[in-house]
């Protein structure tokens, strides 16, 4: 809870010099850590020369550190971030006002940077150490395009070739993002594509497939020969990355004396939700500290919610290692909603471990109901949110009213992982009322899991 200071500014800045000099590692303080990845092909532990021929070095490094608690960010990362970092903490008077509660409403807002969203933050630490090891280029996927935004702009910068796989549906719905990788001078293909055998397979086994992040990622991987393969969200090494909001935020709250008791993120695959959550949540494992930190996912990709704990493969074509996460089944087909990045089956591993343990919780948000708290965040707080983040809207909006039936007065944080400029379209389809709700059938679930239960 907050400390009795009047007068908290609308926006807490720091100063570049306050900006984190290393990054987070939450793994150093688990006490159960995360299982690790498996090979696939022998059922044994990833080791750093398996994931030599699709990662960079020095992110295998990360990927696979369990114990180092601080990991030192780059001068050369650190130069990139001063053009959009720090971020600034928000306190959302307006969104009070207008819900009439007494919970201090706070958000950290990702979005104010060209690519939209909080990726950037991983998407130049990828960039760099690919350049560092002498790559001529990356490949990846991307959903929604703020990864594939991103990363295109990363690449550019540090004079990479940038190979993406969007998501077919979201390369016709957001055809203003696929246009800035362009810009910035990546190849964008649509996914699934004649371009990989595994594009070619899907297509012909399913001629009208609008795609996948799964399919995506699949196609990705099997074009990082030559290459490198980066991610924008479920490895550990992304999280890592990430973790400067939450580093930020918790510096920016230190000046006031005050505690979030709920943390809130969107969720797809744990980006910007371990991003905001994890510098706080050492205090919690290592102190005690009752904070709730609530995953807001998609009702119709509802893997932490409706999941089930397991190795599964994080792509459609079982390219990948196993991971230990909660997952809809690699083979899981999502709906189109309009939150394109959050239509994954699986959750990262720390994040899977962490629910596990209770350490946090989930919950479930329908199209519609995330669309509305947008809509109404962006009339009170002038700030047209992202699609995916409309999710973390909705989430802390519901806590917020929960707070008026009790008149507790908690302070509620969320990350608002971006804007919703290039996302137009959906906004379009939700004013016109030709968004629905998607709902999942619990028999089609199970079907899924059904499908990966010997792995």
């Amino acid at each position: 809870m907050a400390a009795k200071i009047n007068n908290i500014p609308y926006k807490i800045y720091l100063s570049e010099d306050e900006m984190p000099k290393a990054w987070y590692n939450v793994r150093a303080d688990m006490k159960v850590k995360p299982a690790p990845l498996l090979n696939p092909g022998t059922g044994k532990p990833m080791s750093f020369d398996d994931l030599r021929p699709v990662f960079c070095d020095e992110l295998i490094r990360q990927e696979l550190d369990n114990d180092d608690r601080e990991i030192p960010i780059p001068q050369e990362i650190l130069d990139f971030y001063k053009m959009y970092r720090p971020s600034p903490l928000v306190r959302a008077y307006c969104l009070e006002k207008a819900l009439g509660t007494p919970a201090k409403i706070y958000y950290k807002f990702e979005g104010n940077n060209t690519s939209g969203s909080h990726k950037l933050n991983s998407a130049i630490a990828q960039a760099y150490y690919a350049k560092q090891q002498g790559l001529k280029g990356v490949t990846t996927e991307t959903g929604a395009g703020q990864w594939g935004t991103a990363l295109s702009m990363a690449c550019a910068y540090l004079g990479l070739d940038c190979k993406v796989y969007m998501v077919k549906v979201s390369y016709e719905q957001k055809p203003f993002r696929r246009e800035v990788m362009r810009t910035y001078g990546a190849s964008v293909t649509p996914s699934p594509s004649e371009t990989t055998a595994i594009g070619r397979k899907i297509l012909q086994e399913h001629p009208g497939t609008t795609g996948s992040l799964g399919c995506a990622i699949s196609e990705a991987v099997e074009v990082a020969p030559g290459y490198r393969y980066v991610l924008g969200s479920v490895l550990n090494q992304v999280l890592l990355h990430q973790s400067v909001i939450g580093l930020e935020t918790k510096a920016a709250l230190d000046k006031y004396n005050i505690v979030p008791d709920i943390i809130i993120g969107c969720f797809g695959g744990g980006s910007n939700f371990g991003g905001i959550c994890f510098p706080f949540m050492r205090h919690s494992i290592k102190e005690g500290k009752k904070t709730r930190y609530i995953a807001a996912e998609p009702a119709s990709c509802p893997k932490l919610t409706r999941g089930h704990f397991q190795y599964d493969f994080g792509d459609e074509a079982g390219y990948t290692p196993l991971l230990p996460m909660f997952t809809l089944g690699h083979n899981f087909a999502p709906a189109n909603i309009h939150a394109g990045g959050l239509r994954y089956h699986g959750a990262g591993v720390i994040v899977s471990q962490l629910l596990k343990d209770g350490l946090m919780e989930a919950t479930d948000i329908q199209q519609l109901e995330s669309f509305d708290a947008g809509c109404l965040f962006a009339k009170a707080e002038g700030i047209i949110p992202a699609p995916e983040s409309c999710h973390a809207i909705a989430a802390a909006i519901n806590e917020a009213k929960a707070c008026k039936e009790s008149g507790e007065e908690k302070v509620i944080l969320f990350n608002l992982s971006g804007h919703g400029l290039i996302d137009m379209a959906a906004y379009d389809q939700y004013l016109a009322g030709n968004l629905t709700n998607y709902e999942l059938k619990d028999e089609d679930i199970q079907h899924n899991l059904d499908e990966i239960k010997d792995l």
